[in-house]
């Protein structure tokens, strides 16, 4: 997404053990970021590395960009979404590496100031369409959750567990401070590894347990209680919006998606720590470690794709889980929200739209405000 998580890979070419010089071949595709307009590969074009810009925007902006790009063809391709992020201290630590299997956009809500929140919320945050934090949001825009492919998440768990992750000496002694709420924070005091748990998106870098207890819940209520928030991050729903749309049109396989996430920074201070502390001042010394540990974890698993290309990878791993969007528009029966708008069916481009509107399915107008996280939990 920036600089620094592009260099450690080109830093590492000459390294024993490493995939080799990604700035061997190097592929400018109209539409990408003016910062980052390349697209860089391997001399055999085995492996290739974009960067797309923080945020939201330059995100999409670059995917779709590249998803369109006549230059090549990734209908085979295997996608690893790779970046920094904050971590929430319940479930990991300052180096930790997280792979997900939901990507929640938490801030697409409405939002009250902090200082103007009605007596009776827990946050200032409510989802669209309704009338208060707990409640389903009876506007969806399509972006909300992604689920991408748990047997594939996985792999790369089992690929990426069998190394040393790197620490810093500053990061073992600011995360001991979380010790003295052990019961809550066990996660965070522990030696950087790899865990699964859920990455949540949003353009605002927040800081504090009130924003990060709030997008922990809108998370359980947007994954049907499944969703565990762990990450934050800036780009990952944009980027899957962008690829379901490209698979919709037959040009990725959007079973073929890894988003992997190693924790900078935490998103909540210690116990007697402020917010500012926390998020402006304090050397947390997780931000090379969280860089060297995208590196770490990533190698193994780009070389055990390539490893395993004909025996297993080239055919695609099969899931066992919903795959796609919160509307099912790749075909399947969402596990989260109120289920497919197409009846299970891969959407047909040519059967929607304006003209079409009337009998696309049920009126999300309808849900306005009257579900609640336990009305649209499944047995």
């Amino acid at each position: 997404m920036f600089q620094y998580e592009a260099d450690i890979w080109y830093d590492n070419a000459e390294t024993e053990g490493s995939i080799g010089n990604l700035l061997a071949m190097n592929v400018t595709v109209p539409g990408f970021s003016m910062l980052f307009p390349d697209v860089h590969c391997l001399a055999d074009e085995s492996v290739c590395q974009l960067t797309t810009g923080e945020s939201e925007i330059n995100a999409a902006a670059t995917i779709q960009a590249l998803m369109l790009s006549p230059q090549f063809n990734l209908t085979q391709t295997y996608f690893m979404i790779a970046g920094i992020a904050g971590i929430n201290p319940k479930y990991g630590t300052l180096g930790s590496i997280a792979f997900s299997k939901y990507a929640v956009q938490v801030a697409l809500q409405y939002e009250f100031d902090a200082r103007e929140i009605p007596e009776n919320y827990s946050t200032g945050y409510i989802p669209q369409g309704s009338y208060a934090p707990n409640q389903y949001p009876g506007s969806i825009y399509g972006t909300e959750v992604f689920e991408v492919n748990e047997a594939l998440r996985d792999i790369a768990v089992n690929f990426a567990s069998n190394v040393t992750y790197n620490d810093s000496t500053a990061a073992v002694a600011y995360r001991a401070n979380y010790a003295s709420s052990e019961e809550l924070y066990a996660a965070a005091t522990k030696k950087p590894g790899v865990i699964t748990c859920d990455v949540a998106t949003s353009d605002v870098y927040f800081s504090g347990a009130l924003l990060g207890e709030a997008f922990e819940n809108f998370t359980t209520l947007m994954t049907n209680g499944s969703g565990v928030y762990c990450m934050t991050a800036q780009e990952d729903n944009a980027t899957l919006e962008a690829m379901i749309r490209a698979s919709i049109n037959g040009l990725v396989d959007f079973g073929r998606i890894i988003i992997m996430r190693t924790a900078s920074d935490f998103d909540r201070p210690y116990p007697g720590e402020s917010v500012e502390d926390n998020l402006f001042y304090a050397d947390q010394g997780g931000f090379e470690p969280a860089i060297e540990n995208i590196y770490i974890a990533g190698t193994p698993i780009v070389k055990g794709i390539l490893a395993g290309w004909e025996s297993t990878f080239k055919a695609g791993v099969k899931a066992t889980n919903y795959i796609g969007d919160i509307f099912g528009s790749i075909g399947g029966e969402p596990d989260f929200g109120p289920g497919s708008i197409y009846g299970g069916e891969e959407v047909n481009l040519s059967q929607v739209g304006i003209s079409k509107r009337a009998t696309m399915g049920r009126s999300r107008r309808t849900m306005k405000g009257k579900r609640t996280l336990q009305d649209v939990k499944r047995s």
